[in-house]
């Protein structure tokens, strides 16, 4: 029996050896230009299709409205502003920085500095509503991006200080793997906290938490996760506030468009609303587009809602309601539990030895179906750990990653059929030495 599960062992090592092999051959990307197939299923994960089609439909979070501003000026912003504070929400959340591009202080680069009147009008706002939460920005020093270091910031970027000074300020950073803000952006994650130099700076959706439930707040924050998933459940839901009716006009291309309710540029202006959608609830204003309905691409992310799951073709949703789905999952403590990396391992491993100790059983005792027998196991294998992994996050909110499992499985039957194959030619070999020595 040690026999046995020592082989077991050794079979299982090398099988993990030859993943870690393939792993570096691909770092190399030797064969992406033939990889069709991997390319357009490259940002693919299982529990996409269980975000995109498996869950319920959501209903309405009534404590949330997004307000499109679209390409107002700051003193139309101010305007809004205004019309809202009056029907008493508990926080406004303004997804939109009010600084110049690049800090080019002058007026051919920053015109916004022109409209002074403008720019008083939108901080006495602010600084009258008293409950603003401004985006900022996490940011690297030359120093630190010439360094080379990935994923850490040491600076930050705030609005003017005429709007920043009068508000709470959070980081709008949203993780995606894009270089370039106009690059295509696929959003799964978030960081609640980073310390910038001493100081904790929190996300934009975590201020705005904060500002409404302080207590949900901090039992998120105890999490304590570097990065957290975004457990979406839907998109905008476009609303006529004044009929109370819903227009089915489509803002993305999400199987979930019912989740927020949303207000256009010029509803506000108009009276085109009922003061109650406001009262006591969370306002986060910020770009739907020039008015609704419009085809852009401007801040919108890629997520796991993509009515395409894989090869996706149109990004899905604006970045303000990327910031509504983390505040909702925040109020409605509906977070995605993850396993840790040893966790990972751990599975990849015992589940790996498990089906290589099958594998040796069935050689010996049914060595003519070996073969057959091997290839079933593993179809049936990467089946159920498919249907494990989709049902787990579908019920559960928990991503069971067992990628490593997976390929585990799917490299288990070629690597004993190698490493048997090693194993009996040194035998053989072996043998003929011996046979030698016995003739001489």
């Amino acid at each position: 029996m040690r026999k046995f599960w020592f082989q077991s062992f050794i079979i299982t090592a090398f099988v993990f050896f030859m993943m870690w092999g393939a792993g570096k051959i691909t770092d190399f990307k030797l064969f992406t230009a033939f990889d069709v197939v991997g390319q357009a299923l490259k940002d693919f994960e299982l529990t996409d299709y269980a975000f995109s089609n498996l869950r319920p439909d959501p209903t309405v979070d009534e404590r949330i409205i997004i307000v499109n501003i679209g390409y107002l000026s700051r003193r139309e912003i101010a305007e809004q502003i205004r019309i809202i504070s009056q029907y008493g929400p508990k926080v406004i959340g303004i997804d939109s920085y009010f600084t110049c591009e690049g800090g080019l202080r002058d007026s051919v680069n920053c015109p916004e500095l022109l409209d002074e009147m403008g720019n008083l009008l939108l901080a006495n706002a602010i600084q009258e509503a008293g409950n603003v939460v401004l985006v900022s920005k996490l940011l690297q020093s030359d120093s630190l991006v010439n360094s080379d270091v990935v994923d850490a910031y040491d600076s930050m970027e705030y609005s003017d200080p005429i709007f920043s000074s009068v508000a709470t300020n959070g980081f709008a950073n949203l993780v995606t793997d894009a270089v370039f803000q106009d690059d295509i952006k696929l959003c799964r994650k978030f960081i609640p906290k980073w310390n910038v130099r001493g100081t904790d700076q929190y996300a934009f959706a975590v201020e705005i938490c904060k500002m409404f439930d302080s207590v949900k707040t901090k039992k998120f924050l105890a999490r304590n996760k570097e990065e957290e998933l975004v457990n979406y459940r839907g998109n905008v839901e476009i609303q006529d506030i004044k009929l109370k009716s819903v227009r089915k006009k489509q803002t993305g291309s999400t199987n979930f468009n019912g989740m927020f309710y949303a207000v256009d540029v010029d509803q506000l202006q108009k009276g085109e609303i009922l003061g109650d959608l406001f009262k006591n609830n969370i306002v986060i204003m910020g770009f739907l587009g020039g008015r609704f309905g419009d085809m852009t691409w401007s801040d919108k992310y890629f997520t796991p809602l993509n009515s395409k799951v894989a090869g996706r073709a149109n990004p899905d949703m604006f970045g303000v309601v990327v910031h509504a789905n983390i505040v909702a999952m925040i109020l409605n403590e509906d977070y995605i539990n993850e396993l840790q990396d040893w966790q990972k391992y751990a599975i990849a491993f015992f589940g790996c030895l498990l089906t290589v100790a099958l594998f040796i059983v069935i050689d010996a005792k049914l060595p003519m179906w070996f073969d057959a027998l091997s290839v079933l196991i593993q179809i049936f294998l990467l089946l159920v750990i498919s249907l494990l992994t989709i049902e787990a996050f579908a019920l559960k909110s928990l991503k069971l990653d067992l990628t490593g499992l997976m390929a585990a499985s799917a490299l288990v039957g070629p690597c004993y059929d190698i490493f048997k194959s090693f194993q009996n030619e040194i035998n053989r070999r072996l043998t003929k030495r011996r046979e030698r020595v016995l003739t001489s």
